[in-house]
């Protein structure tokens, strides 16, 4: 069994990954893999592996995972498997198998990335930490990884019932609504007025598209150098067949100039990046759809991601255990409903 350096995540036995390995016919047959714990998954461990000169990277969930968990891997291996070989910046998809008496859980395997996250140690990597003009490029990248996922054939590629898009926008006051409910720890101002505004302003049709569901600088992965080249985007564990607008509702919300006043959401704000309307427009070239109601987007992006957080910062208020990030969602969660509600009272 391998060792790693964070022990709350469970070894792998080798001698049974190398097994799989070699009937995938992956480099180094016949090679005992060399593993190593990465940091940075928020639902399943990730490990990198290295055999035969490749370097890959696996996903799975935890030994202590529930079954809607082990399920979340079936439908997070099967889009990878589907987005083999498409536009779509993705890690190259190598192997896997739903199979949990291989390694305890279902798993798969992708090419490890050679790139750089905007998010990932809290900086900017050389030379976007200094030149404005090339972060430039950044921005525009993003608008083009939500565009490609909008153009994504996701029925040609097998995903036919990987979501429900019917009444899509219907289902999801409610839905939220209900999951509020059941984390509730404090008053949000904002909440009921931005609820009540999304209900008014349901989109009337939308095209059903691949979503990512939480599209942003911190999933997604870039070249190193100039000029800005999307490598992949990833992280797909809330991935549904929905309306992919809200992904780039989800990139724009703290977005200037309107989120400019948005003090707690800064880090996702950084001088040099393409404005709102640049963004707008890159993701139309690029083939996205017409972004004329982004304002719904925005606000539904807003007011969702405040309630998914809130539960982070309701279980620390029960106890969870002391977590600087989680406590800092204390103030971050008020000020994106509040600029939810803000944002929906300023449109007729």
């Amino acid at each position: 069994m391998s060792q790693f350096a964070e022990p709350h995540i469970q070894a792998v036995d080798a001698d049974a990954l190398a097994r799989f390995l070699d009937a995938a016919g992956l480099p180094g047959e016949g090679e005992r893999p060399v593993l190593r714990a990465l940091g940075g998954g928020s639902q399943n461990e990730l490990t990198l592996v290295e055999r035969g000169g490749a370097r890959m990277v696996m996903r799975k969930p935890p030994v202590s995972a529930v079954a809607d968990r082990v399920e979340g891997m079936r439908r997070e291996h099967r889009l990878a498997r589907a987005l083999a070989g498409s536009e779509v910046p993705h890690p190259r998809y190598l192997a896997g198998s739903d199979d949990p008496s291989i390694l305890g859980m279902p798993f798969f395997l992708m090419e490890a990335i050679d790139g750089w996250s905007p998010v990932a140690g809290g900086r900017w990597e050389s030379p976007y930490d200094v030149d404005l003009a090339a972060r430039h490029g950044i921005g525009l990248e993003l608008a083009r990884g939500a565009a490609s996922m909008a153009r994504f054939d996701w029925r040609a590629h097998g995903l036919e019932g990987f979501g429900r898009p019917e009444n899509f926008h219907a289902r999801q006051v409610d839905r939220w609504l209900a999951y509020y409910a059941r984390i509730r720890c404090r008053e949000l101002p904002g909440l009921d007025e931005a609820a009540a505004w999304l209900r008014g302003h349901v989109p009337r049709q939308f095209t059903p598209g691949l979503m990512h569901g939480d599209y942003q600088l911190a999933n997604v992965m870039f070249a190193h150098g100039v000029p800005a080249k999307l490598l992949a985007i990833i992280d797909w564990e809330m991935a549904t067949i929905g309306d992919p607008l809200l992904d780039l509702g989800w990139v724009l919300v703290a977005w200037g100039p309107e989120a400019a006043d948005m003090q707690h959401a800064g880090f996702m704000q950084a001088p040099g990046l393409p404005s709102r309307d640049e963004m707008l427009e890159h993701y139309e070239r690029c083939g996205g759809p017409s972004t004329e109601g982004i304002d719904y987007y925005v606000v539904l992006a807003r007011w969702k991601l405040g309630i998914v957080l809130e539960q982070s910062y309701s279980r620390l208020l029960q106890g969870a255990g002391v977590n600087p990030r989680v406590e800092f969602f204390g103030k971050l969660v008020p000020e994106l409903i509040r600029k939810a509600a803000s944002l929906a009272a300023s449109i007729p």
